[in-house]
């Protein structure tokens, strides 16, 4: 399984990059290999606010339909348009093609509640609980 050391991970599954105030976010490789294959992705408005753990869309699989949060509060910059008619890219590629919004961060500092690469592989090892 494929996790990144310079992103920072969620209990709920999502990965952030965070370049200054702008964060890129999309669902990890445990997350999507969960899924299965991913047939459709709903992703917000630009402009929407979104404070942390809000759900800001939602992914259907062929195995079912799940919610996806915002790490971070902040303000919809991006969206990735491009998984609305090639939603297969969050199997193919989560950290990369098959990333799901940018946003500006309201408050960085959010991030400290946040897991490293390291602190997320033994979550995912421990069987998270919802």
């Amino acid at each position: 399984m494929n996790l990144p050391e310079e992103l920072l991970y969620s209990k709920e599954h999502e990965w952030i990059r965070l370049e200054g105030n702008i964060a890129t976010i999309g669902i990890t490789d445990y997350a999507q290999i969960e899924l299965g294959d991913v047939v459709f992705v709903e992703l917000p408005e630009i402009g929407s606010s979104l404070a942390a753990e809000d759900v800001f869309g939602s992914l259907e699989s062929v195995k079912a339909v799940s919610e996806i949060y915002t790490p971070v509060a902040g303000q919809v910059t991006q969206v990735n348009s491009s998984l609305e008619n090639s939603p297969e890219k969050v199997n193919d590629d989560p950290y990369g093609n098959g990333w799901m919004i940018q946003i500006q961060v309201t408050d960085t500092s959010e991030t400290g509640k946040l897991m490293s690469a390291s602190d997320y592989a033994g979550y995912i090892q421990k069987g998270p609980k919802e």
